[in-house]
């Protein structure tokens, strides 16, 4: 490092915490380095960034007056008190999601069904539930009860590694305020999307074909599996007892409507609290139908809503309720949930914007930029201790909004949380005593490595990934509906027509098999012809020239206001310039508006007599 960038350096890093520094640009600089919070910082490209030492990190970490460290303190805590009550709305949703989808995801995994209806129904439940744990969990204990086979819980797991990516992309459009943080945060949600689809993609067919998860997993499976204790992580600890007292779900109705001991939710409907009581122990506790305990007389009844052993009955609760109105409940939680995350979400990235302001660019990636099997295993740990990818991967994406994480480093974090939720399906196996479904959560576990040694290890490969998701979060610059309208499609459109075409298949008739075959075809060339028009015939350069068409009238409109203001003023200029008063222009446009032809200016008189007298 030079003397004048070292000079640079130290003055940047050394400047007060929250404290604007004079220079803003790094075109002002000597040595031409970015910092944290200029003008030009989203300018500034990865390979552009030069490389710090660990003295400076730790200079620039821990080298501060008192009142820079008083800052800091203040800082820490607000981040963490907006970290916590994120956490709370994450866990809220998911509670929520599950009150709303829970009957319909149970009744999706309840049957048996072909590898695509599978993966598709594998999916969509975890879409509607916002939780793979709760998902894989499920698949496991369908399997231990030899309600599903092996062979379809494998692509069962196969969909909900898809679908548990929506959450951290749905979190991505709470910077949509900010185009370069969108851009950024899209791009690191999605890479984790990508990624899901791709392995899919590969190991899909490949397990179709060859069965090589089943028969790799089925050779390391002891003779009999001892029953465990289910384990929940220490963060769940923390954020459930509020999350509780608001809603809390129960999950028991999603599994038994998969495995079939009830044939819809109406079964637990209306709830049922004895003498009126509304807690655990009156409305939630179950009876022992081995003792002849009857619900209504020994014990209550609990719907999609339930009340928890320590915090009780939630405020959502209600003793007596239906179905409708738990599904009210569900959706007023899902719509609170969303606003406290989005506030949540707001005030973390004001936080760190302002701790991290200042701060060379050099400095924050020298310490965000881990070795790639390091950021698997910390993704790993991350997600065990939350029991939760989706989690993982929400609290990550806005840190790559900010630019704090590059997407190269958000990669191997969320390979590392795709492996550390598998470990909730190990665990729901050990809990079970069936060999079966220890063999399905196997499956989970060895999915994601092959994904992960097929797509990341060789750099050609990794580009990939990481390509589609920056070419998703540009798109994002040139319409702001990108993001919504690639969760409803990729995630609900895309995979009901997946189901529907498989549906025909599974009728097993010939007049619903044929129809099934030619819309398959269909389907098929109308893929192949749309990329034909997308390489061959400009159909790329045509949609962002829409793309930008549309947010060029947007803008107009924005500004249509202030340029009307400018114009006027700019025809009372030209007005005075030519010496015609405005009210003379105002009256004459008002004559004539209103057909008062006869009073015409003598010199058009005199030009009419000179024509009709020639």
């Amino acid at each position: 490092m030079s003397t004048t960038e070292a000079q640079d350096t130290t003055k940047s890093e050394t400047t007060p915490v929250g404290e604007d520094s004079a220079v803003k640009s790094r075109k002002d600089r000597p040595t031409g380095s970015t910092h944290f919070g200029d003008a030009d910082w989203d300018e500034e490209r990865p390979d552009e960034i030069g490389d710090a030492t660990w003295g400076e990190v730790a200079k620039a970490c821990c080298v501060h007056d008192a009142k820079e460290w008083g800052k800091i303190f203040v800082g820490a805590c607000a981040a963490l008190f907006f970290l916590y009550f994120f956490l709370v709305s994450l866990e809220l949703m998911g509670s929520a999601a599950k009150v709303l989808g829970g009957c319909k995801a149970g009744g999706l995994m309840s049957d048996d069904t072909n590898p695509v209806a599978g993966l598709v129904i594998g999916e969509l439940a975890t879409a509607l539930i916002q939780s793979s744990s709760t998902t894989t969990s499920i698949i496991v204990s369908l399997v231990g009860a030899d309600a599903v086979s092996v062979n379809s819980g494998i692509y069962l797991v196969m969909g909900a590694n898809i679908g548990t990516s929506v959450t951290n992309t749905i979190v991505s459009m709470g910077q949509m305020a900010d185009g370069a943080q969108l851009e950024r945060a899209f791009a690191g949600a999605t890479v984790h999307d990508i990624f899901n689809l791709l392995s899919v993609a590969i190991l899909f067919p490949l397990e179709i074909i060859s069965h090589y998860l089943y028969h790799l997993t089925k050779a390391m499976l002891p003779d009999n599996v001892k029953d465990g204790e289910a384990w929940s992580g220490p963060i769940k600890k923390i954020v459930s007892p509020l999350s509780d007292k608001i809603l809390k779900s129960n999950k028991d109705v999603i599994k038994d409507i998969a495995t079939g001991k009830v044939d819809s939710c109406d079964a637990y409907y209306p709830a049922l609290c004895l003498d009126g009581i509304e807690d655990y122990k009156h409305c939630a506790s179950k009876c022992d139908k081995d003792a002849g305990e009857e619900v209504g007389v020994d014990c209550g009844r609990v719907g999609l809503i339930t009340c928890d052993k320590t915090t009780g009955c939630p405020a959502f609760f209600q003793n007596g309720a239906n179905l409708h109105d738990d599904s009210i409940s569900g959706g007023v939680c899902l719509v609170l949930s969303l606003f406290l995350l989005i506030v949540c979400l707001m005030g973390l990235v004001n936080v760190l914007q302002r701790g991290l302001a200042g701060m060379s660019t050099r400095i924050i990636y020298k310490a965000t930029n881990v070795n790639g099997l390091i950021g698997i295993v910390i993704g790993a740990a991350i997600t065990i201790l939350v029991q939760s990818s989706s989690i993982t991967t929400s609290v990550l994406t806005p840190f790559v909004g900010l630019g704090v994480i590059q997407l190269e480093q958000m990669l191997p974090l969320t390979l590392g949380a795709n492996i550390g939720t598998t470990i909730t399906g190990l665990l729901a196996a050990m809990v079970s005593d069936n060999v079966d479904a220890l063999q399905v959560a196997l499956c989970h576990l060895f999915f994601n490595i092959s994904g992960i040694v097929i797509w990341y290890p060789i750099p050609i490969m990794r580009r990939i990934p990481l390509r589609g998701a920056r070419a998703l979060g540009r798109a994002t610059r040139r319409s702001r509906l990108v993001p919504p309208i690639y969760i409803i499609v990729v995630f609900f459109v895309i995979p009901l027509l997946l189901l529907g075409l498989s549906s025909l298949f599974m009728q097993k008739t010939v007049g619903f098999t044929v129809l099934g075959s030619f819309l398959v075809i269909g389907v098929v060339l109308g893929i192949a012809r749309f990329i034909w028009w997308w390489k061959k015939q400009e159909g790329l350069q045509k949609c962002l020239a829409c793309l930008d068409r549309r947010t060029d009238m947007n803008n107009t409109m924005k500004t249509l206001p202030e340029d009307m203001q400018f114009l006027k003023s700019k025809v009372s200029l030209l007005a005075e310039h030519t010496g015609l008063p405005e009210d003379e222009e105002a009256g004459d446009a008002q004559k004539g508006s209103d057909g008062t032809a006869e009073e015409v200016a003598p010199e058009n008189e005199e030009v009419a007599i000179e024509d009709k007298e020639d």
